[in-house]
């Protein structure tokens, strides 16, 4: 499992004086960092060399979430196919879950349009932070 900590932006707030529903894909997104650079070691993500595209993104809303307080999000990989994976997202603030998600990727070769295999020292990184 992957975490790290957001602090909500002045910005990120609505009218409703919490974070706003938007954020939390980039938020989610950002999280996925580590693995993108299984796939793209480089250190620059090179957009030359990227090999996954995103599918499909689902959030569930379950509390709210306020400016002034640090969120934690946690990321780990809940399944893996044959070229494509789910990455499950969970945002916790005051250690209480305010929000989950999921992102489904897939490893893809964009110069020829196609899903490639993930390789097996990819899955086994991923395996590394699979949990059911």
């Amino acid at each position: 499992m992957f975490k790290i900590d957001v602090i909500p932006r002045f910005g990120d707030i609505d009218g409703l004086k919490h974070v706003n529903n938007t954020v939390l894909a980039v938020w989610f997104e950002k999280a996925r960092n580590p693995i993108f650079r299984m796939f793209t070691p480089n250190l620059d993500l090179s957009y030359e060399e990227w090999k996954l595209i995103l599918v499909r993104t689902e959030f569930d809303f379950i509390g709210q979430m306020y400016y002034g307080k640090d969120v934690e999000i946690r990321t780990f990989i809940s399944r893996i196919g044959n070229s494509s994976f789910t990455i499950g997202h969970e945002a916790w603030q005051d250690d209480e879950l305010k929000a989950r998600g999921s992102a489904v990727l897939v490893h893809y070769d964009f110069i020829n349009q196609v899903p490639l295999p993930i390789t097996e020292d990819i899955r086994k990184n991923l395996e590394d932070h699979l949990i059911k």
